[in-house]
């Protein structure tokens, strides 16, 4: 029993590292789910885009940062092609999504060449590996560059969201009505949350290829049910010690990395590791119908003062 629990410590350290990784996904999903209230399916193939743009990038000889870069710019593309199908062509943003993600399938097994690609970090400089988290410099350890990232990218959109164009996002998903009675062109930022959130997970792509060491066309598979248990987890984990948007995204962050040590918990207890998908899609459904238990069967109804509940 000794030996097991040290395996699972051992485990451990991978597991922070890939739940980091994830968080930038997860982060990217908080933007369409959270703030622009919108459902977006995009997900499972801009994660395999981001992936498939940077492995091939690096295959061509470029470095891991341009690859990356090159990835986000791809994420937003894709973004722009669900936006445009749901603002110029009038599809509900969900089917939207679908559509884009079912295109994107193609797209990245033309991008691969075939079902998967691999980059050795022998052979290419890779920015963050599964090989770079023990008996490495400190500099050099995956955990700490992307937790780096991760800091900078949620700096980044707490300033973002706070200019006026980021409050025209925010207000597009609070009230589309509203913002545009306040002149505020909804199409235009909806588009633009779209491309955001789906430029990061494409971003998100391109670190988990590098750091598995190889781009698959079903990578993607399942990311929006993890990226909507990292905002659940972390919300009901964290969301009673903050309100600040920037704390928000940084629980969005710990539901992440607390999702894959769950995860890798799992694995540990033997559980079968075929129904890993359902359970995580059980714990989702779970944590978002608390609120309506809470307010249906837990909330004493209101009484009006001097009444009586029976009048």
């Amino acid at each position: 029993m000794g030996l097991d629990v040290m395996n699972l410590i051992n485990a451990l350290p991978g597991s922070l590292a890939q739940g980091s990784i994830w968080a930038v996904m997860a982060i990217g999903v908080f933007i369409t789910f959270r703030i622009l209230d919108v459902a977006d399916l995009t997900v499972d193939g801009s994660l395999g885009l981001g992936g498939a743009v940077c492995v091939m990038c690096m295959m061509s000889g470029m470095n891991a940062w341009t690859a990356m870069a090159l990835a986000f710019a791809a994420g937003l593309l894709a973004g722009f092609v669900t936006g445009f199908f749901h603002t110029f062509m009038g599809i509900p943003v969900i089917l939207a999504g679908i559509l884009t993600q079912l295109s994107l399938y193609s797209v990245n097994l033309k991008i691969l060449g075939k079902a998967n690609q691999a980059i050795n970090v022998d052979k290419f400089e890779l920015l963050v590996s599964l090989r770079y988290i023990k008996n490495v410099p400190v500099w050099r350890n995956t955990i700490l560059i992307v937790g780096l990232i991760v800091a900078v990218l949620i700096a980044i959109l707490y300033w973002f969201f706070g200019t006026e164009l980021g409050c025209s996002v925010r207000a597009t998903g609070a009230n589309a009505n509203m913002a545009r009675a306040q002149g505020i062109n909804t199409a235009f930022t909806t588009v633009l949350g779209l491309m955001l959130s789906n430029g990061l997970v494409a971003l998100s792509g391109a670190m988990l290829s590098q750091y598995q060491g190889f781009a698959d066309i079903n990578m993607g598979r399942g990311a929006i049910v993890i990226g909507l248990a990292a905002i659940i987890i972390g919300e009901a984990l964290l969301s009673r010690f903050g309100v600040n948007f920037a704390y928000r995204m940084f629980t969005v962050a710990v539901g992440s990395v607390v999702y894959y040590i769950v995860l890798q918990t799992c694995i540990w207890l033997r559980i079968d590791t075929d129904l890993l998908k359902m359970l995580s899609a059980l714990v989702v459904a779970v944590f978002l119908a608390i609120p309506y238990w809470k307010s249906k069967y837990f909330t004493k109804p209101a009484v009006a003062k001097g009444g009586r509940r029976d009048a």
